[in-house]
Order: structure tokens, then sequence, then C-alpha cells
């Protein structure tokens, strides 16, 4: 899998890119359909589609004279193992410490 443009972690900082997240979620969707359950103007999802594109999060195909964007399993899976990695230890140093601690 190629490297992806920006780090996506800085692209799933911005809480209305994770609301696209969450409507690409059910499946492909236009700019145009992700814009009509959004806050904000068509421009300014293009530009949040962009951003995650970049960052190897959601990808695009062509359909028509419209791009249906849709999540990119490699690159979701590659935060997942990152935070597997990451919090999966810390979690399981937790429980040990929580486990050994005298809770009187």
């Amino acid at each position: 899998m190629p490297r992806p443009a920006s780090n996506p972690f800085d692209a799933l900082a911005d809480p209305h890119r994770r609301e696209i997240l969450e409507l690409l979620h059910d499946g492909s969707r236009s700019v145009r359909e992700i814009a009509d359950d959004m806050p904000f103007t068509r421009p300014a999802v293009s530009r949040h589609l962009r951003l995650l594109k970049e960052a190897g999060i959601v990808t695009s195909t062509a359909e028509g004279i419209r791009r249906l964007y849709q999540l990119h399993d490699l690159g979701l899976d590659a935060v997942r193992a990152y935070l597997r990695e990451v919090w999966g230890d810390a979690a399981t140093r937790f429980r040990l410490v929580a486990d050994n601690t005298d809770a009187t």
C-alpha cells in the first residue's frame, strides 16, 4: 500500500471529517449526498474529502459525471493496527496494575 500523502490522525482530528466517515460507513456517496447531510457547503465537503483521501482513509471512483467516495479499508486497517499496537499494550499494562492493586 502506498504511504498516505498526509497523516491520517491529522485528518481524523476534525469532527466534520469524522462525521463524513460515519456517513460513508453505510456505503459510497457523492459529494452532493454527503453535503445534504452536513451543515456546510459542497465545496467544504469536497475539501474535507480531499484531505481524507490524501490521508488514505477514503477513495473515490468515477460514476458518470460524479465521483463516489467510500471508506478505504487498507487505510482504516492501518489506523486500527497502529491504535491496537499502541493502546493494546497500554490497556494490558493498565489491567495488570488494576488486577494487582488492593481496592481497600
